[in-house]
Formats: structure tokens, sequence, C-alpha cells
């Protein structure tokens, strides 16, 4: 799952990364106003935490373009200008929850993993695909109740996929939602190849009701058998 911090306040950005990385994140940043309109013209993101005080402008018209162009990427506020009126235009605009500072970290986490449980899972704690049930709160992969045993990129990459059921989904978009926006300076795709073969044998392997499709030159798609 990825994450957009957009916040200007440097100790906190890094601290806000470190929490959500040790929840297995991958957790990209913001300091300004046109960092961040910068990087949601080009990227895609799960979750975006955003500050209305911006040294460059105003968090809340980065919310207002991210709902005119039609983005489904979900929103917290996270900011210490806590006014009613704030609140209330940042939920009219579209935005999925709004968290006051100071707040504790672990409560960061939480509301960010229940944004994108809504998101996701429709409120649920498990994804359910075929045969195939993924705890995103755990990063767990069971196949017919029993474990199946991914490294992180892996469930990274199966976890895109299944959120993305019978959607191709391009190699570029797959390489940069899982390695992170600055993997278009990769000379090629081989890491995924390695990943997906690796996967597609565990999935083989635990009879999962799942295939993942190569469309050639394309990327990939995920169906159910």
């Amino acid at each position: 799952m990825k994450i957009l911090i957009i916040e200007d306040e440097k100790d906190m950005r890094q601290n806000m990364k470190a929490t959500l990385e040790k929840e297995n994140f991958l957790v990209e940043l913001a300091g300004t106003y046109k960092d961040a309109m910068s990087k949601i013209g080009i990227y895609d993101y799960d979750c975006i935490l955003l500050d209305i005080m911006l040294p460059d402008g105003n968090g809340l018209e980065v919310l207002k373009a991210i709902k005119e162009k039609g983005y489904g990427d979900s929103v917290i506020i996270v900011s210490a200008k806590n006014s009613l009126d704030d609140k209330v235009q940042g939920l009219d605009l579209g935005a999925d929850d709004y968290l006051p500072k100071p707040f504790h970290m672990a409560e960061l986490n939480a509301r960010v993993k229940a944004v994108l449980r809504r998101r996701k899972f429709d409120g649920a704690n498990l994804l359910q695909i075929g045969n195939i049930s993924i705890d995103m709160d755990n990063h767990q992969v069971s196949v017919d109740g029993r474990d199946l045993e991914l490294n992180r990129k892996e469930f990274d990459v199966l976890f895109y996929l299944c959120t993305n059921q019978n959607r191709l989904v391009s190699k570029s978009a797959l390489a940069e939602h899982v390695w992170g926006d600055y993997i278009d300076q990769a000379d090629n795709f081989d890491f995924i190849y390695s990943q997906i073969k690796n996967l597609r044998k565990k999935l083989l392997d635990h009879h999962a009701e799942v295939e993942i499709k190569a469309v050639y030159g394309i990327g990939y798609k995920l169906l159910v058998s």
C-alpha cells in the first residue's frame, strides 16, 4: 500500500514516515504545495496525508485538485489549523477523515488503516478473492485457511493485483505502486518478472483459485479461476 505525506514540517514528516514504514507501507514525501501537485499529477496513491498549511499554498487546493480530476486516492487531512470551518470545508471537498495536530502516531496509523479498509475492503478486515484471504493489517495471506508465506514485495504485488481484479495493470503502474515513485529511473522491469514468477509458483503450489495472466508488452491481470 502506497502513502503520500504532504507536510512541510520536516521532523513531523519523518516521524510519520517512520511510523507508517514500520507497518510495511510504501511512503513518499512532499514538503511543499508545488511538490504535492507534481506528485499527484504523475503518481497514484492509496492514501494521502495532507497538511492544510503549506509554505507556498493551501492544502485544500491540493484536495480540490485531487477530487476534480477524479483520482481515487483516499485523503486524510492532518493539520494544526483545527477550526471547524476548515474541517467542514475539507470534508465537503471529499476528504475521508480529519486528524488535528498534535496526535499520537498510533492514532495516525489506526486512521490510515480504517480509511483503507473502507475504500479497499468495504469496511471489512479481510479481502476475499476466490479461496484467498488477505489481511492488510497483519500482512498475512491464506489459501483455504492455510498460511501462504510471502515476502513483502510478493505481498504488495498480490494485494495490488487483487484490488484491481480483472483490470489490466501496466508494468509501470505496478512497479511504481509497489517500489516507489522513482522507479521510472530503472532501465528495465526484470525485478517485477522475478517477483511475479515466485508469486505464481507459490499460488500454484497452494492451489489458489486465481491466475496472474501476463498481457505481452503491457502488464498483468489477476483472474479468478
